[in-house]
């Protein structure tokens, strides 16, 4: 049962939709929950996932309930093409459909409305969005979401003008008054670039990398003077970015 007094977040991208070189590439919906139900940090209380997919999800939060003993919500969005299309998750192993690649959220505990915020995005690549979780037993407003990136196709141009943008339409999504807001995933920044920083605390600030290039892209904000911890899990395997938790005072 979620703490009343602190909130654990979790976020990770699983990187199993379209990308050939991660070990959880094409894997089943019950591999892809078992691996994401055993390298849960810090017993978290919301999850944010991004390069998850959406054919996963029921089955997701039946393994999340199995492993952990506590009831879960698990919602995702499923990205679109610029024709507007579902950006679709290859299939699995044996050729079955997994549904869009996606930012999914999971709730545990208690009742949750969820709300999917448009991002401004390029043209002519994929379109992309937050999703939040409002949380009204806890006051809690949790956010996640995965930025443009910088490929050649996507967000490329100098100065990353649309993931600039992206993270200041996540900023403006993620308050409610009288809530905490967390909000994070994958920015696809570098941490001098992430204008959250003048407002909010991370709970990593600029340290530990999180992708597999050596860099730190994935983030977690909170309030300022709220952050208590923060894990990353250096032994995660299956994705090319590591999971990170943090844990906030309410």
């Amino acid at each position: 049962m979620l703490d009343q007094a602190v909130i654990t977040v979790m976020t990770w991208n699983v990187c199993t939709g379209t990308n050939a070189a991660c070990e959880l590439y094409r894997r089943s919906p019950q591999e892809l929950a078992w691996h994401i139900s055993d390298h849960l940090l810090g017993d978290p209380d919301v999850i944010f996932l991004q390069e998850f997919c959406t054919g996963a999800t029921g089955t997701l939060e039946q393994w999340l309930e199995w492993k952990t003993g506590r009831s879960w919500t698990v919602r995702s969005w499923g990205l679109t093409t610029a024709q507007g299309r579902p950006y679709d998750c290859h299939p699995d192993r044996n050729g079955r459909p997994r549904g869009a690649q996606s930012v999914t959220v999971a709730v545990a505990d208690h009742a949750a409305a969820f709300e999917t915020v448009p991002l401004t995005s390029p043209p002519w690549f994929a379109r992309r969005a937050a999703l939040c979780a409002t949380i009204p037993a806890v006051k809690v407003r949790a956010c996640g979401t995965h930025l443009s990136s910088g490929m050649a196709n996507d967000d490329a141009q100098r100065g990353a003008p649309y993931r600039h943008k992206q993270v200041r339409q996540l900023m403006a999504a993620a308050p409610k008054a009288g809530h905490t807001s967390v909000f994070g995933g994958d920015l696809n920044l570098t941490p001098g670039r992430v204008a959250a920083y003048r407002s909010y605390d991370e709970c990593d600030p600029r340290m530990r990398w999180t992708y597999v290039k050596k860099r730190k892209i994935d983030y977690l904000f909170a309030p300022k003077g709220r952050v208590l911890r923060c894990w990353v899990d250096r032994e995660a395997r299956g994705s090319d970015h590591l999971p990170m938790a943090v844990r906030v005072a309410l």
